[in-house]
């Protein structure tokens, strides 16, 4: 790599000397003019120049100006370089000015002080800034030529604009910028850090055969899903790589730059365009407050982690059952937020004694409740911990909340609970009751939200495709028409913070996601981005449907009613505890008494007999080599 082209320190410090004898000088120059006045005045000008080189180089070591590396000055600099300016030549007026009221120096003329600010500010800028025309000449042309790899940029906004930038500045990269394309009509035929707009995205095609682009960069990070598709179909028929920046919601609170730059994953296929949402509301509810987040080490209780932390909570309590899973949660949000206080705690929820006891030490004024299986032919076969974890956890959670008189409580939930047709489903609808049932006891702002299948999740259906790839295939479908709800993991936490803070008590909150998209859809989009062909080198199998398995899912049932919110992407149900009171409590024991008993079959009837639409015991056991 090479070597930042640096200006010694010594000879910056040199430099600054002479030019603050030449600002004075020029100074009483420029008003006086040379002549017998300025001759006069020669006396005034020796003694100021004394002053300003024992203030002004000390002012200028304060503020850092001879520990930066100026190869990189940016308008940040500028600002640090105006402010150093002006300090020091403020304390060499007030200095002249006291010498003058103690008749130490004779009258001069007032305005050399302003004409002295002004070309210091000149000087010392001025000598920063060529040392970064100096940095980028000797730099610039440096394996552009030849070994760079011409680069088209899609989106010339401000990530595009920064991704170029730093392509320019870091020829190591070997990344030369050639040319955007953006729908923006106004930046048509404009430059930006002179590279030029040459078209669309309709326009994509012709210009990567125009410009010989020998990679696509999109710097979108807003674009949806369709955009990213758009793009990557014009680059596969025109056989040229590309990559792309991570969506809106992965970079909140982290930098656009080169090195955020990656392959185009599943994720960015399906995503949506950003939504807006209430920064005050969701402030109020997060920032300054402790916060305790079950299942922690989770996909969804680690994203939750990661963007309630921006919000800057006085605390975050990780509670999660694998050890392993904790601590890498733990270590990734240390390097990310320092300053922020993190208490990780390894417990099972299912230990309500252990739970009580995390709950009173610590005092969270507000508990994500992320703990679950959900894994849906795995708890097929394991009726029992679907009951212990997803039921008796939620209670012991709900009750170790209410018994520390935690002020806010939201839980996880999901669409398999409606009209569930698996213990998975089952289960978490019986959870859903426990929080509203909670809420009305209480009167607390306690609530579930409800959402469908988030993308690349440990246990879902990406990683499994993408194994079945890497190995060859086949990819395992249960059926053609299968379809789901699918969103990704940080739009999903986005919306459940916003939700989390509209909740008053006992609502159940739902996601609006979309269309469903076809299974089949999914699996194709993975093996093309794995380079491969869908039937010509990886060959795509149907299972057959479970019988009792639905071909797409539902957010409510169909005789729920829902009502608006004041965000466009979340409904709020209505009487959705359709169960509660003495009979939810006799009904959650009986199920804890059947668990421990092993009695599969009697849980399994009580979950049909007491869930409206439920179609548990319908289901024969799983093939695992197809989950959805």
């Amino acid at each position: 790599m090479r070597a930042v082209f640096r200006f010694p320190n010594r000879l910056l410090f040199i430099g600054d000397l002479i030019l603050i004898v030449a600002s004075v000088f020029g100074s009483f120059a420029l008003r006086l003019e040379l002549g017998p006045l300025f001759v006069y005045y020669l006396p005034q000008a020796v003694t100021m120049i004394v002053v300003a080189l024992l203030v002004k180089p000390l002012v200028y070591y304060s503020f850092g100006l001879y520990s930066r590396v100026w190869a990189y000055a940016s308008t940040r600099e500028l600002k640090i370089i105006t402010a150093a300016v002006s300090i020091a030549s403020t304390i060499v007026a007030l200095i002249i000015v006291l010498l003058t009221f103690l008749q130490y120096y004779q009258g001069f003329p007032r305005m050399v002080l302003a004409i002295d600010w002004l070309l210091s500010l000149l000087a010392v800028g001025g000598l920063r800034f060529t040392m970064r025309l100096l940095a980028e000449s000797r730099s610039g042309g440096v394996g552009i030529e030849g070994r760079s790899k011409r680069i088209l940029i899609v989106g010339a906004g401000d990530a595009g604009a920064l991704v170029v930038r730093e392509m320019q500045k870091n020829p190591q990269l070997n990344l030369s910028p050639v040319c955007f394309v953006d729908d923006d009509a106004s930046k048509q035929k404009q430059r930006i850090h002179d590279v030029p707009v040459e078209g669309t995205l309709e326009d994509l095609g012709r210009v990567l055969d125009i410009w010989f682009i020998q990679e696509v960069i999109i710097a979108i990070p807003s674009a949806p899903g369709a955009v990213v598709r758009q793009v990557i179909d014009i680059c596969r028929e025109k056989d040229v790589p590309f990559r792309t920046m991570p969506g809106i919601y992965e970079l909140i609170g982290g930098k656009i730059n080169v090195g955020r730059l990656r392959e185009v994953d599943i994720t960015d296929l399906l995503r949506r365009a950003p939504v807006q949402i209430d920064t005050t509301l969701i402030g109020s509810n997060l920032s300054g407050k402790r916060v305790l987040i079950t299942g922690a080490g989770g996909s969804i209780g680690r994203e939750l982690c990661r963007q309630i932390s921006r919000w800057g909570p006085e605390s975050l309590i990780l509670l999660g059952h694998g050890e392993n899973t904790i601590f890498e949660a733990l270590i990734e949000l240390e390097g990310n937020f320092p300053s922020l206080p993190l208490h990780p705690v390894v417990a099972d929820i299912r230990n309500l004694d252990r739970l009580s006891n995390v709950v009173d030490h610590f005092h969270p004024q507000l508990v994500f409740h992320a703990a679950a299986h959900k894994h849906v032919p795995l708890m097929e076969i394991n009726v029992e911990e679907a009951i212990t974890n997803n039921v008796i956890g939620t209670r012991n959670v709900v009750e170790a909340a209410l018994n520390s008189e935690v002020d806010r409580l939201v839980m996880i939930s999901t669409d398999k609970a409606i009209r569930p047709s698996s213990v998975m489903g089952a289960t978490k609808r019986m959870a859903e009751m426990l929080v509203l049932d909670a809420a009305h006891r209480s009167g607390r702002p306690y609530s579930a939200v409800r959402f469908g299948n988030v993308l690349g999740s440990r246990g879902s259906v990406i990683p499994l495709f993408k194994s079945q790839i890497a190995n060859g295939g086949p990819v395992t479908i249960t059926h053609p028409d299968m379809e789901r709800y699918f969103m990704t993991i940080p739009e999903a936490v986005h919306l459940v913070l916003q939700a989390a803070a509209m909740g008053h008590g006992g609502e159940v909150f739902v996601l609006r996601m979309g269309e469903q998209v076809k299974i089949m859809q999914l699996a194709d989009d993975l093996i093309r981005l794995s380079g491969l062909e869908p039937e010509k080198d990886i060959e795509i199998v149907f299972t057959g449907i479970r019988p009792g398995e639905k071909l797409s899912e539902e957010l409510w049932d169909q005789w729920a009613q829902f009502e608006p919110t004041s965000h466009g992407d979340i409904v709020q149900l209505v009487d959705e505890d359709l169960l509660s009171g003495q009979l939810l409590r006799q009904t959650v024991n009986e199920l804890a008494f059947l668990a421990d008993e092993g009695e599969v079959d009697a849980i399994i009837r009580v979950l049909d007999e007491t869930i409206p639409g439920a179609a548990v015991r319908s289901i024969p056991p799983p093939d695992l080599t197809a989950v959805v």
